[in-house]
């Protein structure tokens, strides 16, 4: 939170603190991925459709079959992205030895393939919001595939 009086304060009190999720990583990365991992939002839609999440690459399979009502809602469709995003790379991360979360310079979040390959999972999210494709199902086949 930028609170500027509250920045001075600690500033003249050595209490410098980067709230960063460069940083958030580097002090917890099982606290971060779990936060990462709740995409409440997309969980609570699929969820009316009778699709629960349980982080397995088949529930992306079903997300990618159900019909995009989200693309009705302009203030609901980048939200519904970037949970979409964080969830293929919570299914990722859980799924294929080795790959891991990272931050991109910019941070922003993304998965770090064992061979090097770096996903921008939520860029990934959006697209798939909102026109479909790349399917989230085939970003995952891919990823498992490197």
């Amino acid at each position: 939170m930028d609170i500027p009086f509250l920045d001075s304060w600690r500033r003249r009190h050595g209490e410098e603190r980067d709230d960063s999720l460069a940083s958030a990583f580097a002090r917890d990365p099982e606290g971060v991925a779990e936060l990462l991992a709740e995409c409440e939002l997309l969980r609570a839609r699929v969820a009316q459709a009778g699709v629960m999440l349980d982080d397995t690459p088949r529930s992306l399979e079903l997300i990618d079959q159900l019909p995009p009502r989200w693309r009705d809602d302009p203030e609901e469709l980048p939200w519904i992205g970037n949970d979409a995003g964080l969830y293929l790379g919570t299914v990722i991360v859980r799924t294929v030895p080795g790959a891991r979360w990272g931050v991109w310079p910019g941070g922003q979040p993304m998965v770090r393939l064992p061979s090097g390959r770096e996903i921008n999972v939520v860029e990934a999210g959006l697209d798939w919001a909102m026109t479909g494709s790349p399917e989230l199902s085939q970003m995952y086949a891919e990823a498992a595939e490197s």
